[in-house]
């Protein structure tokens, strides 16, 4: 990792006047956790909920400070952190590490925001954490000073542990033309969440549906879709730094494809030690001896090293290019196919595992099955689904206009 990322000097202070951990210290302190984490699975899965004692523990480690501003107590850190973070969380629990990447990265969107929206959430206690849900889900009528929302969303991570919410909604934008996509900003007093959360994977995230029924959002709390993809927000001024000079969707698309990495990582490591004596039932030959179940294993090795180096290099590239403003629309889309073809690809390899488990990975509790569910459930992300992505890269190689807003 790119030693800006992870250097290892910990004696910074933050806009508050705290002592800013380095990157190194916190990348340790989530490989610390580990352990917990996994201590703590089965009872979070039963539960469908991330425990609070873990969202405890990752506050007070100060993941949650990683991309927020430093004038509201945050760090300010490269995205490599961040990523490395939910990485390593997720050789522990996919599941909290999934809750930690999705609610953590809107710490760094709300700096997009007018700065009010921050001070609305951030003003008292910069501990406080946002949800999403960015389906286009809302009706909304235009009010005296912003707008009134109403609507039902899915998906949304780890929400019963946040007191905000981002939901979107589709409206026409103040110049006109069609309907385009929008971010809302809504304070738990005014929406509900309801318990829907029963899936095959990932069944910790608590991934509840958000009801609103006719609440008022401030203009300052709305953002344009648009805005962020032109990096063109309205909080560039008060927050100048090059972390917030980044595309959305390339921040973002790495929230729900890097902690698949640490799954499989753990999946593999669990699979190799349990393969290693393992013996077939009727030949009680040794199954590490099997040629097919090596050349697995390689295959699998060699997805895996591949993405994590590829990750590497993909957020060196985004600070380098946040540094230099330097953000061409080819490259975008690549780099966005980059992301949105890692689960995919970790479905090939967990599948391979599986499929070399036998039979006893079919019960409940088995580690190469609970890995198995959960990476095939981030597949189900939209914004894992690699195959629109790829089509515009290829599409743009032979001269055609780029037509992907989540870049």
């Amino acid at each position: 990792m790119a030693t800006a990322a992870t250097g290892s000097v910990a004696h910074v202070a933050n806009a508050s006047g705290a002592t800013m951990p380095s990157g190194a210290e916190l990348i340790a302190r989530a490989r610390a956790m580990v352990p917990v984490l996994r201590d703590r699975e089965s009872a979070a899965i039963a539960a469908r909920q991330v425990p609070a004692q873990t969202i405890r523990d990752f506050i007070d480690a100060g993941f949650f400070k990683v991309l927020q501003p430093k004038r509201y107590g945050g760090y300010e850190m490269s995205p490599a952190v961040y990523c490395e973070i939910a990485r390593t969380l997720a050789e522990g629990c996919m599941s909290s590490a999934w809750v930690y990447g999705v609610v953590a990265v809107h710490n760094w969107q709300l700096a997009l925001f007018d700065p009010q929206a921050a001070e609305d959430v951030w003003g008292d206690d910069g501990e406080v954490l946002i949800s999403s849900s960015y389906m286009p889900m809302g009706k909304v009528t235009k009010a005296e000073g912003g707008y009134r929302i109403s609507g039902r969303w899915a998906f949304s991570s780890g929400s019963e542990h946040c007191d905000w919410v981002l939901l979107g909604a589709n409206m026409v934008a103040e110049e006109g033309g069609a309907p385009e996509p929008f971010n809302f900003l809504i304070p738990r007093s005014d929406y509900q969440i309801i318990d829907t959360w029963h899936t095959m994977g990932l069944c910790a995230t608590g991934s509840n549906d958000i009801v609103v029924d006719d609440a008022f959002v401030p203009a300052h709390r709305v953002m344009r879709e648009k805005d962020m993809f032109n990096i063109d927000v309205p909080g560039k001024h008060a927050n100048p730094g090059a972390l917030y000079r980044i595309p959305f969707a390339q921040i973002f698309n790495r929230t729900v494809s890097t902690t698949s990495l640490g799954s499989l990582r753990r999946a593999l490591e669990t699979f190799v030690q349990a393969t290693r004596e393992k013996r077939a039932t009727y030949t009680g030959a040794r199954l590490a001896a099997d040629t097919t179940i090596q050349e697995a294993v390689a295959e699998v090795k060699v997805i895996l090293n591949d993405m994590e180096l590829r990750l590497k290099s993909d957020l060196a590239e985004l600070d380098a290019r946040a540094e230099a403003n330097d953000w061409p629309i080819e490259r975008r889309a690549e780099l966005g196919h980059h992301t949105t073809s890692m689960v995919n690809n970790c479905v090939k390899a967990i599948d391979l595992l599986m499929l070399f488990s036998g039979g006893k990975a079919i019960y409940l509790g088995n580690q190469i099955q609970r890995a198995f569910l959960d990476i095939h459930c981030a597949r189900a992300h939209v914004a894992n689904n690699p195959y629109p992505y790829a089509r515009n890269v290829g599409a743009m190689a032979f001269g055609y206009e780029n037509d992907c807003m989540d870049l």
